[in-house]
């Protein structure tokens, strides 16, 4: 393959180097972000030789050309473009800054809160744990145990706003310490405790704006938002002082500034402006919970999981954590959960319904998933793509919150849903448990109901065609077997919820859903291809074969977190040898699917390739057979 050329027709293609922001690759594809799409002619690239397939996600066009050549094609690239080579990172944050600002604004919500959740968890699961000792012995209370563990439960919400202010600047580009004295200023003890001031304490006026406008001198405890859009604004200052201040004095001139501009500025209109706001909004929440026979949580939990789709839910953190620090009482989570735990019983009713097993194979690991929270693998890889399905878990979240509301349901938490919610609704037990039983119950009884089995003449017939019976294949392909190099279940390409795998155009193979992080080598060979964040890893094996492993769908984006390669590119290994091991927990808590995809990338010289597995595999299990010609 000509490099170089590939290289060249790929940068006419889309418009020349004018037309492009940004680039990076990842172990199959080239990842681009164009200034402008209406110029990136998209046959043109399709035909070009070496390109396997073209898409469009997350911002950014995405020209599939496959392991161990998109590297070499990616250096020529950037070479011809004359543009310096970036990060998957990089690529993201150009790709985002294309979004429209209410998606950036969301996206930046989220960045925010991620982080801070654990703190906020760990502190919610104490709360819960002593609000239910507290009911099953009144007089625990006395007790100095007690209020030492009490003191454990409340500290993350006493000075939530200094985590939120250091999250925020790591997020805008600020210094994080100089975050923190501003999260620290706005909650300094010589202010008026702003829980306080709930409770009746007086206050004095701290600035008076022409006699119009008095400002009191209270605290922001509880508050996120007055945070946030001072720490934004003290990044913005820090940053362009960085820029025209002389280096030699900006150690000390560009702190002194963006802290004293910022408290200031923060103090006597960004807080008293936007805590109002916020109050509004979080009336509004309220409100809206409130309302008479559960409607308004009944809307919400309908149209929760399409914000999930749309990719705007995070939005609900900020609520969260102002309703937990506003009286201890988060009334928005039983919503998410209903509308979590729906979307997994809908999917779980597929699986029961559907007489396919790479469906059924599908369905129940992600309808698991979703009862413990993490809803991505049964909305996007089943409910939304057969569609009723998603439909009945909309209805069963709606029936579901508003039972959560009827019954008064609350958390001491938040990032926390599904079963192992139970663990920050100790006050609302009972009420809880009705909540998912009345969510999973409507949404099951009416996906089963809603759902049908696409036509199978087609999938009887590729059945018929790509697979054979393990004793078929023990008796034909014995000699030319891949071994499984990971230990879960089996699932059929088709069925990889990203459509460069699930349409063979990077090879033939299958997938496994992993149960434990770790990849062995398959048979003896040599490591052909290790991509720089150890999420991939191409094989070439002592029988020719030329394997790519592929760990995770969109890993890529993890940065290389949560993989540890044991191996390097060009050693050999040997059958049974350890080559990468991954934290599973950590990928599927980030919101991506560990599925790991399993390829034989290079097909010619075989006239058959088939799965040669069904279910569940061991480490080296047969997993594909092959026929040569």
């Amino acid at each position: 393959m000509d490099y170089n050329k590939c290289a060249s027709e790929v940068l006419s293609a889309i418009g020349g180097k004018e037309n492009l922001a940004s680039a990076a690759h990842c172990a199959t594809r080239l990842r681009l972000v164009i200034a402008d799409n209406n110029n990136v002619r998209i046959k043109e690239l399709e035909n070009i030789e070496g390109v396997k397939g073209v898409f469009e996600a997350a911002g950014q066009l995405q020209i599939i050309i496959g392991t161990g050549t998109v590297n070499k094609v990616y250096e020529e690239f950037i070479a011809l473009a004359g543009i310096e080579s970036a990060s998957k990172d990089d690529v993201k944050a150009a790709a985002a800054a294309k979004s429209p600002v209410y998606k950036r604004a969301i996206k930046s919500l989220g960045d925010i809160f991620v982080p801070i959740i654990p703190a906020i968890v760990a502190t919610g699961l104490l709360n819960g744990l002593l609000g239910g000792l507290k009911q099953a012995f009144p007089s625990i209370e006395e007790y100095y145990i007690y209020n030492l563990m009490n003191i454990f439960s409340n500290a993350a919400l006493v000075f939530l706003p200094i985590l939120i202010a250091v999250s925020a600047a790591k997020i805008f580009g600020g210094n994080t310490y100089l975050g923190a004295v501003i999260g620290m200023i706005m909650i300094h003890p010589d202010l008026v405790n702003a829980w306080s001031v709930g409770g009746g304490a007086e206050t004095t006026t701290l600035w008076s704006w022409f006699g119009l406008w008095d400002i009191q001198n209270t605290g922001y405890q509880g508050h996120v938002i007055p945070v946030i859009i001072a720490v934004y604004v003290m990044s913005k200052i820090e940053r362009k002082l960085h820029k025209i201040v002389p280096e030699v004095i900006d150690l000390f001139v560009t702190p002194l500034v963006s802290v004293f501009v910022t408290a200031f500025l923060t103090m006597t209109a960004i807080g008293p402006v936007f805590s109002q706001l916020e109050t509004w909004v979080l009336d509004g929440a309220k409100w809206l919970i409130e309302m008479p026979l559960g409607i308004g949580s009944l809307i919400m939990g309908g149209v929760y999981a399409p914000t999930v789709v749309a990719g705007v839910h995070h939005m609900y953190n900020a609520i969260e954590l102002a309703m937990i620090a506003d009286n201890g009482k988060n009334t928005w989570m039983p919503i998410a959960t209903a509308a979590n735990v729906a979307q997994g019983a809908a999917a779980l009713a597929v699986a029961f319904k559907t007489k396919k097993q790479k469906t059924k194979a599908l369905a129940i690991p992600a309808s698991l998933s979703a009862f413990m929270g993490i809803t991505e693998p049964a909305i996007f890889g089943v409910n939304v793509r057969y569609g009723k399905p998603f439909i009945a878990g909309m209805i069963g979240g709606a029936c579901g919150a508003a039972v959560a509301s009827l019954t008064s349901v609350y958390a001491t938490a938040n990032g926390v849903t599904g079963l192992f919610g139970m663990l920050i609704t100790t006050h609302s037990f009972l009420g809880y448990t009705l909540t998912m039983l009345v969510s999973a119950g409507v949404a099951f009884v009416l996906s089963y109901i809603m759902f049908k089995d696409p036509d199978e003449t087609s999938e009887t017939s590729e059945k018929t065609k790509t697979e054979a019976s393990v004793s078929e294949t023990d008796k034909v392909f014995d000699d030319n077997s891949v071994y499984s190099p990971l230990k879960g279940e089996v699932i059929a390409m088709a069925d990889v919820p990203d459509e460069t795998f699930a349409s063979d155009v990077l090879g033939m193979g299958v997938a496994v859903a992993p149960v434990e992080g770790r990849v062995v080598a398959p048979a003896d060979g040599v490591v052909s291809t290790l991509f720089d964040t150890n999420h991939a890893i191409g094989l070439t094996l002592d029988s020719g074969i030329e394997l790519l492993i592929h760990v995770g769908i969109n890993t890529v984006e993890l940065g290389g977190e949560g993989f540890t390669a044991h191996i390097a590119e060009g050693e050999r290994f040997t059958r049974g040898q350890t080559l990468i091991t991954f934290d599973k927990e950590l990928i599927e808590s980030r919101g991506y699917q560990s599925v790991t995809p399993v390829i034989i990338t290079e097909t010619e010289g075989f006239t058959e390739i088939v799965k040669a597995a069904d279910g569940n595999v061991d480490f080296l299990d047969k997993l594909i057979a092959v026929k040569r010609a």
